[in-house]
């Protein structure tokens, strides 16, 4: 199939490992040019190095904090005025720390809401109007399951990113008429290093092995293990393409099944 995203311009922030080190990945291989940015410059040049190697994708990259709005701005007219344009834009950041709600202090919860609500909310606000003069755009947020069923030990995570998700759906509702599709894709257990801290984390305070953390979670999906990054990766691309025409405002689980509920 087709995804008709050759020479499509992407951007993908927090890209230099995890989730969105494979979804640059994964648009490069089906053609498309690529503008990473992450907090520390060394790693995801590596990063883009590897991907140029194995696709010949074009890449730019840019070290910056996400939760800084004007880097976030010069970094999208940067990719503007190198390319010419942006097609796709992926919002990601990593996950605020795993803690009970007793653990929390009111700084856990401003750098939350800066690292995941606001950091999206800086991507469209720079990303969109692009989008939407050229008629054509897919904007993606990588947020988690957590927004469908809360997560043991991550509080921070599953109020902020729920924020994420109606900032999303309102979205779509704006721009759909501009041809520009608003999405949100939902990571379940994936083998990641933010996964092994949680692991860890987790296993630290029950006083267990972080193997049995991890075999607890396997055991709670349908499919009886942890994701791949690149499993994942590929719902992204295909959300991505000219193939989704008609997905938008959508809160799409890639989980092997762990969410119990109905949507």
């Amino acid at each position: 199939m087709d995804l008709g995203i050759k020479d499509r311009v992407a951007v993908v922030a927090a890209s230099s490992r995890g989730l969105g080190q494979a979804v640059a990945r994964g648009l490069a291989k089906e053609g498309a040019k690529l503008a990473l940015c992450a907090r520390a410059s060394a790693p995801m040049d590596a990063a883009a190095e590897e991907i140029r190697r194995e696709t010949g994708a074009e890449v730019m990259t840019r070290a910056l904090d996400v939760t800084d709005y004007d880097a976030v701005r010069g970094f999208v007219a940067a990719v503007v005025e190198r390319f010419g344009r942006l097609d796709i834009c992926v919002a990601n950041a990593g996950g605020p720390p795993a803690k009970s709600f007793a653990e929390t202090t009111m700084e856990d919860w401003r750098a939350a809401a800066d690292l995941n609500l606001m950091s999206t909310v800086y991507f469209a606000k720079e990303a969109l109007p692009v989008m939407q003069r050229q008629q054509w755009g897919r904007f993606i947020a990588i947020t988690s399951v957590a927004v469908k069923q809360p997560v043991e030990g991550l509080i921070l995570s599953n109020a902020v990113r729920s924020a994420v998700s109606g900032l999303i759906k309102t979205l779509a509702n704006e721009y759909g008429r501009y041809g520009v599709l608003v999405n949100n894709v939902c990571p379940g257990y994936t083998a990641t290093a933010r996964l092994v801290e949680l692991s860890h984390r987790l296993a630290e305070k029950e006083g267990v092995d972080a193997a049995e953390i991890e075999a607890r979670w396997a055991r709670q999906t349908a499919l009886g293990r942890v994701g791949r990054p690149e499993e994942f990766a590929d719902l992204v691309v295909f959300l991505a393409s000219e193939r989704a025409t008609y997905i938008t405002g959508a809160s799409i689980a890639v989980d092997g099944g762990l969410v119990k509920g109905l949507y």
